[in-house]
């Protein structure tokens, strides 16, 4: 019987715990209202207190109201406390042009939310049960869901200041209809339920029941399954985590994937890495991204074009250039360009794009960091200017005959393209180039420490590693 087995189920999972002060989210539909009675009738045996709470969306005019007062007036009847409240739902969807179903479970939770914190309560108790599972486990592998997503409805997650709890999901719908026919419930049904415009009626009324006429106890395995997946999930979920920091690196405008320790990674982890950081980057993850869009990101990693680029929903991008890998909304733009500096002499200057130069009037007695060019003052007109490329620039390289292109410098030294046009290049006021930092030096480069000469440090996230 449904009590047996849920106040089990209960236990087993220490779903509720003596002193939890209990709020019950009631439709007036039979699960909710059978969650609300079991619950009540038991305060006792679990040493808790239970309360009721109803919002009416207004969708369906006076019945909807009716719902409200038939919830009222049951748990007036018995004694228990009930908060209700209206919200014209459609309004605000109006208001604020968000979808129907985002929108009112947005509301429908703050509403909850507030009820929890007002009575100072421990646990928000949703009557989803077995089948509910089932369905949704369905739905997502139909879906293509990736990672933790598939394992289904949760049967305790964080809200407000406790927990959401599930007491109901290892019973049947039957389970439930029978124990509201046992009790005189008389609960209210919504017929939308039974309406095949949705796809979860679709799997409730076609898929459903075949899958108990192969196993009438379904509905275990399913829980089984989401308990152990989500268990899994979060063990490997810490793994990956503890790998994927040491190759990924966030800004706050972009999000950059340094491909090569990534793809050292085992496969597993690879992908759940890029699970992880989808789910960082959307604020709500939306409901077209699914496992085939990982799997996408994953191809143009291990693919052999050093340049590729692929859309996911919501306008994010994904962009591979050489070595790394750039998640971003928009375009990818890491500088405003053109840009020109004067180098201060013996103070350090920052330019966007997260690059430093340091330049020193003499070699410094500390060790350096990062690349170093050392100039002879009087070979070089000063003062020294950093700033961006300009069409037909050329440098003579050190240790090279006649000049070279900056654009094929560039390409040799695989420069992803939308990091050329901001790179960095430092020139004297002649217009001299006398380096490109992290790639080449000139003809102008001392390569070792003297007295009287200039000292000049680059330091950069992109460093490639120059000559």
């Amino acid at each position: 019987m449904l009590e047996q087995t849920t106040k089990r189920f209960i236990q087993d999972h220490q779903l509720i715990l003596k002193g939890d002060r209990i709020v019950v989210a009631v439709s007036g539909g039979p699960d909710s209202l059978a969650l609300l009675h079991f619950l009540d009738s038991n305060k006792a045996e679990f040493g808790v207190e239970v309360a009721a709470a109803h919002l009416d969306h207004m969708f369906r005019g006076d019945e909807s109201y009716q719902e409200l007062l038939f919830v009222q007036e049951f748990c007036h009847h018995r004694n228990i406390p009930f908060y209700g409240e209206r919200v014209d739902v459609a309004l605000e969807i109006e208001r604020t042009k968000g979808s129907t179903q985002d929108t009112a479970r947005q509301i429908r939770y703050e509403f909850l939310k507030g009820i929890m914190k007002e009575l100072s309560a421990s646990k928000l108790a949703l009557g989803h049960h077995g089948d509910d599972q089932v369905e949704t486990i369905m739905m997502k592998m139909t879906r293509g869901a990736s990672g933790a997503s598939r394992s289904g409805i949760p049967l305790k997650r964080s809200f407000a200041d406790g927990e959401i709890i599930r007491p109901f999901l290892s019973v049947t719908k039957m389970d439930i209809e029978n124990y509201c026919e046992r009790h005189d419930l008389n609960p209210r049904r919504d017929p939308s339920n039974q309406k095949e415009d949705y796809t979860r009626n679709r799997f409730r009324n076609r898929v459903l029941p075949f899958l108990k006429q192969e196993n009438p106890h379904v509905h275990l395995q399913f829980q089984r399954f989401s308990e152990e997946l989500a268990e899994d999930e979060a063990y490997l979920e810490e793994l990956t985590k503890k790998k994927l920091n040491k190759v990924w690196n966030n800004t706050g405008v972009y999000s950059s994937l340094h491909i090569d320790g990534f793809l050292a990674m085992a496969q597993p982890l690879q992908r759940r890495g890029i699970n992880l950081i989808l789910n960082y980057l959307y604020k709500r993850r939306p409901s077209s991204l699914s496992s085939i869009h990982i799997y996408d990101v994953l191809g143009i990693l291990k693919g052999k074009t050093p340049n590729a680029s692929i859309d996911l929903p919501e306008g994010l991008k994904v962009t591979r250039a050489y070595h790394t890998c750039y998640f971003h909304f928009g375009e990818l733009a890491l500088t405003e360009v053109p840009y020109c500096y004067e180098l201060p002499a013996n103070d350090r200057l920052d330019i966007q794009g997260g690059y430093q130069f340091l330049l020193h009037s003499s070699p410094p007695a500390q060790d350096l960091v990062g690349d170093t060019i050392y100039l002879d003052p009087s070979q070089v007109t000063l003062p020294l200017y950093v700033r961006s490329r300009r069409i037909g620039d050329r440098m003579k390289v050190k240790g090279m005959e006649g000049s070279k292109k900056l654009k094929t410098l560039f390409i040799d030294h695989k420069l992803p393209t939308h990091l050329r046009d901001g790179w960095p290049i430092v020139v004297d006021a002649d217009d001299h180039i006398l380096w490109v930092p992290g790639m080449k030096k000139s003809i102008y480069d001392l390569g070792e420490e003297q007295e009287n000469r200039l000292v000049l440090q680059f330091i950069s996230n992109h460093l490639l590693g120059g000559s």
